[in-house]
């Protein structure tokens, strides 16, 4: 086997992987993460079904037709996203008429012509070379994991827009080594095309939107797309178009600021005070408004902790690219950055700025905080969700209540606002402080509504609260005032039989049946509090017309019913598909192998997607925590994969089940006693704890390969289609029961790989 054909088939995967990464952060961003998660984990069936065209398409893999795949597979990346925004998909209306379904199938059509032809090509390579199969799937991994490295470096240096452009540059230049004569021209054509678009035409990859005010600055990394609007009085930090953050204009005078009364949009001043010397905590300190009511009433310590890098970046110094990209004016007409806009606050020596996950911020500190304030969190984060993931992050779960109670100083407090997931949330105080072992846990908590400013706030006392703190904590309660703020737990009797007083009083158990939202409690094994919607509210008429925020404020299961969807087309259409060849009269598949390639392809794709949503909630960062364990997984897989041959079959798959084992029962109390280490610490133990699983389960796939010889590109197929449907049924199970149950469902599907593995006479081809 030529030595090129290596670098051809890693040139590949870096920019199929890497297209996928960075199409999730694209489609996240302007089409809404669930929608998103559906488009993309339907565009990537195209790989299986481009590698079982290939088998069917008899006399294809004899032309020498891989420098044009390759080419056409480039095309497909540089052109697919924007034909895509031109069509701009309505998700909310996607059943509601016969033309924008059809829009909807435009949509996959041509996102999945990359993965295609892409895996037209890898089926090429694999069937003819695949007595070096071992090498070649090294190859596969290897490549995979540098693109997913190139993908993150890339949307960072030059935006999410660009690098959906500049991802299609390996591919092509794998098409040029590939190609001879005059087909060399068309990849070197579209290299050209490729620098031409990242350039001039990255601005047509969003959707035209009418903001609510002006856009004064925009930043688009692998991490969030951020737009700044200015609203004359204050401006705000959107973020995906999903989360805003205000920012308030401060000129560094606390005492002439003081003198105005600000309005702050949850007023905490009253137990900022309480101290005399505050130490204060922010949850997603975003565009610093927390922060700046922390210092104006007097705090001692403010910590400022947001997950998102550029944000901090802006607050602390401006863009780096051109303080002009953030241009607006003042009342003296002079151009200011948000770093001078908001007074420089986090410049304030009583600031301590942090660029890290808030949960693993937290964890490294005990009775330190007197207040820990969280101001409407998200939990989607975007850059791991859609294919393949919905991602959540650790801030509203059981362990995490217990993280920030173990956190606060003996008379200190947890303020905790949102919107939509209090009664999950106080289900969750509940139950942290009964495992803590609190007596009388319901005096330690009360719950407001703010029916003016639609907001429902948690407060949560390390001492029983008493009436005078519960009565003014958030502002004077004036009985006849219910439109201002309004206790929901304790409730008066005239608001008694509201939701969350009848879950603090009876338990979620009790009223769970006869509420509208799934309130049961999340845990870091279950993380998934944003999926809010029950089964029992799906009605086909709601697809008519589907809200992205329904799931939220209406219990409708859209995350589930999508699941449900792209399950449907894996097991009606894909998978009957791949069962074509067997009306062939030619050389066949037997059904062990069949099934061996299924099992493998479901269980690889589980155990990475669980992966990693548990390793999130160690290594903090998004982006630090996609790259390490995807990075780790890959290049673990593709060592193991060189060194197949000289595993045994019984010692591959021994280990990989060993190890599926020791991570449900004990590396999950490791990474848990290890949490308050620092980033680089958590990154390196993460390696540790990932590589040998991803080694181990880089054997099965080759080794199968080599007993079916030719017959690959049909077992490659059944294996991409195997990996959807893995990855999908994995988070309607993690969502249900949980990563440790979705562990146990991986193992046993590993296990009966192995136990069809050993059927060795029911290998002979037919």
């Amino acid at each position: 086997m030529k030595t090129m054909n290596l670098f051809v088939v890693g040139l590949m995967s870096s920019s199929l992987i890497a297209m996928e990464l960075v199409w999730t952060r694209l489609f996240s961003a302007e089409f809404f993460y669930t929608f998103a998660f559906l488009t993309l984990s339907l565009a990537v069936m195209g790989l299986g079904l481009g590698a079982l065209v290939l088998h069917l398409w008899s006399g294809l893999d004899k032309k020498p037709s891989l420098g044009v795949l390759l080419s056409l597979a480039g095309m497909a990346i540089l052109i697919g996203p924007m034909l895509v925004f031109r069509l701009n998909p309505d998700f909310s209306r996607l059943f509601s008429s016969i033309a924008v379904i059809v829009t909807f199938i435009l949509t996959i059509l041509l996102l999945s012509s990359s993965f295609f032809f892409g895996g037209m090509a890898l089926a090429l390579l694999f069937k003819k070379n695949h007595k070096e199969m071992p090498r070649l799937y090294m190859a596969d991994l290897l490549g995979a994991g540098v693109g997913v490295v190139m993908a993150i470096l890339l949307m960072n240096a030059f935006s999410t827009p660009v690098t959906a452009f500049l991802i299609a540059l390996p591919i092509l230049i794998a098409s040029f080594m590939s190609s001879h004569g005059i087909w060399k021209r068309l990849p070197a054509l579209l290299i050209v095309a490729t620098l031409i678009l990242s350039a001039f035409v990255s601005s047509s990859l969003q959707i035209e939107r009418e903001e609510e005010a002006p856009v004064i600055y925009t930043h688009w990394d692998a991490m969030a797309q951020i737009k700044v609007h200015d609203y004359g009085r204050f401006r705000v930090i959107n973020t995906d178009n999903a989360s805003k953050s205000p920012v308030l204009p401060f000129d560094g005078n606390y005492r002439a600021f003081a003198y105005f009364d600000p309005q702050w949009e949850l007023d905490v001043s009253y137990l900022i005070k309480r101290f005399p010397s505050c130490t204060f905590l922010s949850l997603g300190a975003g565009g610093g408004s927390d922060v700046l009511q922390a210092l104006a009433e007097g705090a001692n310590e403010v910590h400022a902790v947001e997950v998102i890098p550029h944000i901090n970046r802006m607050m602390l110094r401006g863009d780096p690219a051109g303080y002009k990209k953030v241009a607006g004016r003042n009342a003296l007409g002079r151009i200011v950055t948000l770093v001078d806009y908001s007074g420089r606050i986090y410049h304030s020596p009583r600031v301590n700025v942090v660029t890290e996950d808030a949960r693993a911020y937290i964890r490294r500190f005990r009775n330190t905080f007197d207040l820990i304030y969280s101001l409407s969190s998200n939990t989607w984060a975007a850059l791991a969700s859609g294919s393949f993931a919905l991602a959540e992050n650790y801030l509203f779960t059981t362990e995490a209540i217990k993280d920030y109670w173990e956190a606060l100083t003996q008379n200190g407090f947890l303020v905790m606002e949102h919107q939509v997931y209090m009664p999950r949330i106080v289900s969750e105080v509940l139950d942290a402080l009964n495992e803590l072992k609190v007596a009388s846990p319901t005096e330690h908590v009360a719950v407001y509504d703010l029916p003016s400013k639609n907001r429902k706030v948690l407060l949560l006392s390390k001492k029983p609260l008493t009436d005078d703190i519960r009565y003014n904590a958030l502002g004077k309660i004036v009985p006849e005032d219910n439109e201002t703020i309004r206790l929901l737990y304790p409730a008066p009797d005239s608001h008694g039989d509201n939701l969350i007083h009848r879950i603090v009083i009876n338990g979620y158990r009790q009223v769970a049946p006869y509420a509208s939202i799934d309130i049961s409690p999340c845990t870091d094994d279950r993380p998934f509090i944003a999926q809010l919607g029950l089964w029992k509210h799906f009605r086909f008429d709601r697809l008519k017309n589907l809200d992205p925020y329904a799931e939220l404020f209406q219990g409708f299961p859209i995350s589930k019913m999508l699941l449900s969807v792209i399950l449907l087309v894996v097991v009606l259409i894909i998978i009957p598909l791949n069962l074509l060849p067997y009306l062939r009269s030619e050389e066949k598949l037997r059904g062990v192998p069949w099934m061996y390639f299924f099992a493998i392809g479901m269980a690889f794709m589980m155990v990475e997607v669980v992966l990693i949503q548990k390793y999130a909630l160690f290594i903090g960062s998004p982006s630090y925590s996609i790259v390490t364990i995807l990075l780790t997984l890959l290049i673990g897989s593709g060592i193991g994969s060189r060194f197949s041959r000289k595993v045994s079959d019984r010692t591959a798959f021994i280990g990989i089940l060993s190890w599926l084992v020791l991570d449900i029962l004990i590396l999950r109390h490791v990474t848990h006693a290890l949490g308050g280490l620092g980033i680089a610490p958590r990154v390196l133990v993460s390696i540790v704890l990932i590589a040998p699983l991803g080694f181990f389960m880089g054997m099965p796939f080759p080794k199968a390969a080599l007993r079916i010889g030719a017959l690959i590109d049909w077992g490659f197929a059944v294996n991409g289609a195997a990996s959807v449907l893995g990855a999908t049924l994995i988070l309607l199970v993690a969502i249900s029961m949980g990563f440790t149950a979705s562990l146990v469902l991986a193992g046993l599907l590993y296990s009966a790989a192995y136990v069809l593995l050993k059927r060795k006479s029911a290998w002979r081809r037919i």
